[in-house]
């Protein structure tokens, strides 16, 4: 048996587990003694023991050829943590947003319990996120007085920048609706974008557009355009909002950074300071890490 995977990890161990359990049943014992094992020491406990346990258990039986060791001429990859600060309307939303939410949160946990609680925690985290994007996404009466836009105005500044320089953009968002409102402001500045979402009908035309230069834009969902795409005459990548996994947005900037690109990538990450998407970030470095410890193994470069 054999299992063909870019990506065996994506958000937790159990994943790992369910492939071997295909490749080799029993390699990893049953599930409930993995968990017990080594995803929650690993996971929770940061227990580096049982991760290099795992790893050398894993690695006669797992071959990988990273792109670095494929294609040892790609150009340069920058990636570029932006800071975004929060006027003092959008802050002040926020924190009221963060305050009425975790009021809410302990009324519910008090009730129902943590592992019953998921939705409104869900929920909370959705808003503290829309926040910092755009009040216009935040579907309360407070957010309607809130004029400003920190992030947006950052983005397209950042745009016209990149513009002005002749280089050619993909910017990602998991919200349909934010890149609905930056290209509003990127109509508004004359400037012509393609996009590509989820209900794009014509999504040939849209690559098209972008790949023979009609457009030096591309504004394209995270979910929808994360793989399958081949648009290496981008060099430069937008992240408007931090993605929980590290594996979709590293998908998502791949659509550039592949086998064909001739430019070095520069990959901007923009990420509201004091705010939830800062913890984002240390979530994705705790599972960036979690990968690396498990598969960058002594033999990476001969598998």
């Amino acid at each position: 048996r054999l299992c063909l995977s870019g990506t065996p990890l994506e958000n937790n161990l159990g994943e790992l587990w369910s492939l071997f359990h295909f490749v080799m049943p029993g390699l990893l014992y049953d599930y409930n003694s993995f968990i017990k094992n080594f995803k929650v020491p690993i996971e929770k406990n940061k227990d580096l023991i049982r991760q290099k346990n795992l790893a050398a258990r894993l690695e006669p039986f797992m071959l990988r050829r990273t792109k670095q060791t494929v294609l040892g001429e790609l150009p340069a990859k920058t990636v570029v943590i932006h800071h975004v600060k929060l006027g003092e309307q959008q802050r002040d939303l926020y924190e009221s947003v963060r305050i009425a939410m975790d009021i809410k949160i302990q009324k519910e946990i008090g009730k129902k319990g943590l592992k019953r609680s998921h939705i409104i925690i869900l929920d909370a985290l959705l808003k503290l996120r829309q926040v910092c994007n755009d009040p216009r996404l935040v579907k309360l009466p407070s957010a309607k007085k809130v004029k400003e836009s920190a992030k947006l105005e950052v983005c397209i500044e950042l745009i016209q920048n990149c513009i002005a320089q002749g280089r050619k953009i993909l910017v990602f968002s998991s919200f349909t609706s934010m890149l609905a409102l930056i290209g509003q402001e990127l109509h508004k500045k004359k400037l012509s974008y393609s996009l590509l979402t989820g209900v794009t009908r014509d999504r040939s035309t849209q690559i098209n557009d972008f790949q023979t230069g009609i457009t030096s834009i591309f504004l394209i969902s995270l979910k929808t355009g994360g793989v399958g795409l081949n648009l290496t005459a981008a060099d430069t990548v937008i992240h408007y909002d931090p993605w929980w996994n590290p594996a979709a947005e590293e998908q998502a900037t791949d659509r550039a950074y592949r086998i064909g690109q001739n430019h070095p990538v520069t990959v901007y990450k923009l990420v509201t300071e004091g705010s939830v998407e800062e913890k984002i970030l240390v979530m994705q470095n705790d599972k960036r890490a979690l990968f690396d410890g498990l598969f960058q193994t002594k033999q990476q470069g001969n598998a």
